[in-house]
């Protein structure tokens, strides 16, 4: 190689790597959201330089799920097993320690952009026909700044196939609240009904809310840790929101609309330099859909579906 070849290499401009792939940033006032093209994640959402979900590291995928998007199904399917027209279907098993398929086929997709602006970003994927799930579908999602500030996220799954196919979307962002503690905060979910899970996290009944799983008046985080789908669910306005607050009066806010008829709470203690963190994902079905039937949905050829679901945040009054 002449000297000349290699001035010229040296002087070529280092493309910087993600492991998840090409950042997208959404700006508005002071609202900034970065979403990834691995899985069409959120990456993280802020507000005046105050992080409202949970991040990670350039070198990281998202830490538990952390913001991705769920498509055909969110949680899990049991076994990777259900019945269509009578014939078993296997799907791949991704939670191999509970021999469950987990949190869709997308997780691991890369997404393309189909539309950006300054406040929107929109990306795609496409599910193929594969192990235990024999449709050819595309799911859409696009990820707003509103005037208010506000996120707005709107997720369509849309059919290719040339038969009816189930779904279940969902996603699983973690809400906080900038520097706060994370057991001084507060959890609010107005639900009435839990689904009482097996050591898998496979539902197997319903039961009221009671004790860590009654939310309806607030729970502080403290050493909580649950992990738990909830239904039932109050709507206002055609919302239902969940909220995680502060001593200052400040707030974040997950709401969902009417078609998202269940939430999953997820308290960890497992997120990377976090003592606690705290899932709220929107679901239209819960795990094991599949083979229960509830809150699933078949999406006809030719169709498509959408759900909306968006963060706020509330400052302190002193803020």
């Amino acid at each position: 190689m002449s000297s000349s070849s290699s001035q010229e290499n040296s002087a070529a401009p280092t493309r910087r790597a993600y492991a998840t792939g090409r950042q997208y940033e959404i700006r508005r006032g002071d609202a900034l959201a970065v979403v990834t093209e691995l899985a069409a994640g959120l990456r993280s959402f802020s507000r005046g330089g105050t992080l409202l979900t949970e991040t990670y590291a350039d070198d990281q995928i998202p830490p538990g799920g952390a913001g991705i998007t769920l498509a055909p199904w969110a949680n899990r399917v049991e076994d990777g097993a259900w019945q269509l027209d009578g014939k078993k279907q296997q799907l791949d098993i991704t939670e191999v320690a509970r021999n469950n398929a987990s949190h869709g086929l997308l997780r691991n997709s890369s997404y393309a952009l189909v539309d950006e602006s300054q406040h929107s970003v929109t990306l795609e994927a496409t599910i193929f026909p594969q192990h235990g799930y024999p449709f050819l579908l595309r799911h859409r999602v696009q990820y707003q700044l509103g005037e208010d500030l506000g996120l707005l996220v709107r997720q369509t799954l849309a059919s290719d196939a040339a038969e009816p196919a189930p779904f279940v979307l969902g996603a699983h962002p973690y809400l906080r609240l900038g520097d706060a503690p994370v057991e001084d905060l507060v959890l609010t979910v107005a639900a009435d009904t839990r689904l009482v899970a097996d050591k898998r996290f496979i539902p197997r009944s319903a039961a009221p809310v009671q004790g860590d799983t009654d939310f309806r008046a607030g729970l502080e985080i403290a050493a909580l840790t649950v992990d738990v789908a909830l239904t039932d669910l109050h709507f206002e306005a055609g919302k239902a929101r969940h909220t995680l607050a502060a001593r200052d009066g400040s707030q974040v806010s997950l709401w969902q609309d009417e078609s998202c008829r269940y939430v999953h709470v997820f308290v960890s203690d497992r997120y990377p330099g976090r003592t606690r963190a705290v899932a709220v994902e929107p679901m239209t079905g819960p795990a094991n859909a599949f083979n229960s039937g509830d809150g699933l949905r078949w999406l006809p050829p030719g169709g498509s579906f959408s759900i909306e679901w968006g963060i706020d945040y509330s400052p302190s009054v002193e803020g």
